[in-house]
């Protein structure tokens, strides 16, 4: 009966799913909810919609995440020293042996033996190793966040260049536009004698290479909408809609304009900085274990045997014990004096670690936000320059309708109006994108 039901045990355990045999607790963090069903090809997305596909669907995110799962089994392993352990061994074969003259005597066919034994104390080396394994689930977790954050960065930055890239093409669209103005009115004056071969000449070469630009736009829509496809596992050449954006003031402006408020933001925030501390707090922990290391340990042990010779005599044999055991490592050449002082140069490394992590955070915050500051001045600067070319091609051109400009004032007046639009789209997607690095170096 015994046998069946070890038998039965073995099976369900071997039968049941990794993630579902869980029986003392360890697995508690789930991956992410809720991923939208749209068809993505040819459904209009949000940033929204990319950001929850991504961390739905992204390989890299799934292989953090398992990451995690498996520091959280590591945890489980740790709890398990607080339960006893039992272990059966059973064999069946037949031994025998003759002495020289004397009779031959057979062994036992088979027998049978269970061992249980169950730490009761360890002077806390239990306790540490559990902490320690807790700790490093917690910096898991918290590098699984950091990997949501910086991923949900990696989308918004290609979702802001693909939108930045199709404005692009309506600016060089529209510079086109004004070229082949240029070019029609130098191509008229010269029909009538008005102005020399050059100027249609100059005005048409200014034309083809505003055709030119709006071929490059075109190549760069095709090379952004690949990068953003690819981070919600679709192929390169897949076609993602992009549902287009309604901007405010918000959209430009920051929640907090205090530098010094948002670094202390970035160290109460930030996963990476969760993280080391965890790492931090399991390498103090390990010294704990390897100081327990070299102190007795106490566990309670208990044996049951059975065996049988097939022989009517004596048929069966069992024995049984129950005792404790106390078990004192006396000298195991130096190496558990060196295991403590390596545990102890690991947990100062990992003091100096969090140190360097801070100033590290500290910094980037800092950049970010000297970035944004200079990316909203360029903007603001930018808006002025488009007025201002707006207004110079408008007299350029009417001067040069009316005889009193010449093609290369013109031409002038339209470069700087093609690159004034430009870099107007420019300015504000590099606040866009300044303003998401900067939330991102806070955590956020």
């Amino acid at each position: 009966m015994m046998k069946k039901y070890i038998t039965l045990v073995a099976l369900v355990c071997l039968s049941l799913p990794a993630a579902a045999f869980d029986p003392l607790g360890a697995h508690k963090i789930r991956a992410p909810q809720g991923c939208i069903d749209k068809d993505i090809q040819k459904q209009e997305l949000t940033l929204d919609d990319f950001v929850q596909i991504v961390l739905c669907t992204n390989p890299s995110l799934s292989a953090s995440y398992m990451g995690v799962k498996a520091s959280e089994s590591g945890l489980g392993m740790s709890r398990s020293e607080y339960l006893p352990m039992v272990n059966v061994t059973a064999t069946g074969n037949i031994t025998g042996e003759k002495i020289e003259h004397g009779n031959y005597v057979q062994g036992e066919p088979y027998a049978a033996k269970a061992e249980a034994s169950w730490l009761l104390f360890d002077f806390g080396g239990r306790e540490a190793r559990v902490n320690s394994a807790r700790a490093y689930v917690e910096a898991a977790r918290y590098g699984y966040d950091a990997s949501v954050q910086q991923m949900v960065l990696t989308v918004q930055t290609a979702y802001l260049n693909l939108l930045a890239s199709q404005e692009s093409l309506v600016s060089s669209q529209a510079s086109l536009e004004t070229y082949k103005h240029s070019y029609e009115e130098a191509e008229k004056r010269y029909k009538l004698g008005m102005v020399s071969l050059s100027d249609k000449l100059q005005a048409k070469t200014r034309y083809e290479q505003a055709v030119l630009q709006v071929v490059l736009a075109e190549n760069q829509i095709k090379q952004n909408k690949g990068a953003l496809a690819v981070l919600v596992n679709l192929p390169p050449d897949s076609d993602v809609q992009l549902a287009k954006p309604v901007y405010t003031e918000d959209t430009i402006s920051i929640e907090n304009d205090d530098v010094k408020h948002l670094m202390e933001t970035a160290l109460e925030n930030r996963p990476e900085m969760r993280a080391q501390e965890r790492v931090q707090a399991a390498a103090k922990s390990d010294v704990t274990v390897t100081k327990t290391s070299i102190l007795p340990r106490i566990s309670a042990n208990a044996a049951v045997a059975y065996s049988d010779n097939w022989k009517h005599s004596s048929p069966y044999l069992t024995n049984n014990s129950a005792g404790l055991l106390v078990t004192m490592p006396l000298f195991a050449g130096f190496s558990n004096a060196y295991q403590i002082q390596q545990a102890s140069y690991a947990y100062e490394q990992q003091q100096h670690n969090t140190e360097s992590l801070k100033l590290q955070i500290e910094n980037e915050v800092w950049q970010a936000y000297q970035n944004y500051k200079t990316a909203m001045r360029s903007y603001e600067i930018s808006e002025t320059v488009l007025e201002s070319a707006e207004e110079n091609h408008r007299v350029a051109f009417r001067y040069y309708e009316l005889g009193k400009g010449d093609i290369l004032n013109l031409l002038s007046a339209v470069a700087q109006l093609a690159d004034a639009r430009q870099n107007k789209i420019n300015a504000f997607y590099s606040v866009l994108l300044s303003k998401s690095n900067l939330y991102r170096s806070i955590g956020k």
